[in-house]
């Protein structure tokens, strides 16, 4: 027997619709989470998405990834705000930076709803 004969099929494409929904909750999820979970689901929310979805919808698959390099930048920011609010510089970069989620977040779910790829003006890319 070949090894292909036990190999798992591919996950279905997903319909439209759901992949808009997807994509868009890879860019609300952090901002509905970042209160309740100490800053660790922002990052984790379009993680879980972008691995279970990235290979069912190109829209999820790099709307998903958009979304996780946004929260990693995000993270650095308030890594660096924290380390600088010594100085008073911190509370602006943290509250610049809490803007900036809320602010493109919502963008970047209004592009999603529309089908539409949306670019973060301030993000690292870190995954490809």
């Amino acid at each position: 027997m070949s090894p292909t004969q036990y190999a798992a099929p591919p996950p279905p494409p997903l319909p439209e619709n759901e992949a808009r929904n997807w994509s868009m909750a890879a860019h609300l999820a952090p901002i509905l989470l970042a209160p309740i979970s100490a800053g660790l689901a922002p990052v984790l929310a379009p993680l879980v998405i972008w691995l279970v979805f990235r290979h069912r919808s190109p829209l999820v698959d790099d709307q998903a990834k958009e979304s996780l390099n946004f929260q990693i930048t995000l993270t650095i920011a308030y890594v660096v705000g924290l380390i600088t609010l010594v100085l008073l510089v911190g509370a602006v970069i943290m509250l610049a930076a809490w803007v900036l989620s809320i602010v493109f977040g919502i963008l970047g779910a209004i592009a999603a709803s529309r089908g539409d790829l949306y670019r973060y003006p301030l993000s690292i890319r870190f995954v490809r």
